[in-house]
């Protein structure tokens, strides 16, 4: 899936270096492992500092709690993933974007997802991040996208780019998440073709 993401904020902390970004990226590891074994609701700092061999002092230097923890380490993931495809086309790029968000829910990171996404419901401090954090980015990315198509001359403005993008994540994610079907080439072809194009192009 694509990515073009917000940084979290920082807490203050000692300076920046190789072992200190190894540090943190141990335990943002060590976040998502526990994620997957025991949820989001069962994750606790006790658990996680234990896990990752670090002291609760060093995790509350950089993160204020383990909402903050998961949607960085998840965030960190996708950023891993690559940025807005660029094929050439629009139509190529939206192919692209759906086919990578499918592989994405398809794996065993689509688990984790799915699981914070349940989170939200309960945790307001965890749908707060996740807006502002994940969601945010992943619209900014497929903006960057319209931005393209509009430059080609494929699109006359980006001005639906909000709407067509959730229209597109949301039959994506029923499909995987909720109807446990996979993405097809005829599936993509007619989400692209008959749905969020039009919508982009009217």
């Amino acid at each position: 899936m694509f990515s073009v993401l917000h940084s979290t904020d920082r807490r203050q902390g000692p300076p920046r270096g190789p072992r200190a970004e190894a540090r943190e990226q141990a335990i943002l590891d060590a976040a998502l492992e526990l994620l997957k074994e025991v949820g989001y609701d069962r994750l606790s700092i006790d658990a996680l500092a234990e896990r990752a061999r670090a002291g609760k002092a060093t995790i509350y230097r950089h993160w204020s709690g383990k909402a903050e923890i998961v949607v960085d380490a998840i965030r960190r993931r996708q950023c891993q993933a690559g940025v807005a495809p660029n094929t050439g086309s629009l139509r190529g790029d939206l192919v692209a974007v759906v086919t990578g968000m499918a592989d994405t829910l398809a794996s065993e990171d689509g688990a984790l997802i799915a699981g914070v996404l349940r989170a939200m419901q309960t945790d307001p401090e965890l749908a707060g991040l996740v807006q502002s954090q994940m969601l945010s980015g992943m619209r900014d990315g497929f903006g960057v996208i319209l931005e393209r198509a509009v430059r080609r001359g494929e699109l006359v403005s980006a001005e639906h780019a909000e709407v067509a993008h959730e229209t597109l994540s949301s039959m994506v994610k029923y499909r995987v998440i909720l109807s446990d079907q996979p993405v097809t080439p005829e599936f993509t072809a007619h989400l692209v073709d008959d749905i969020v194009l039009p919508l982009l192009q009217r």
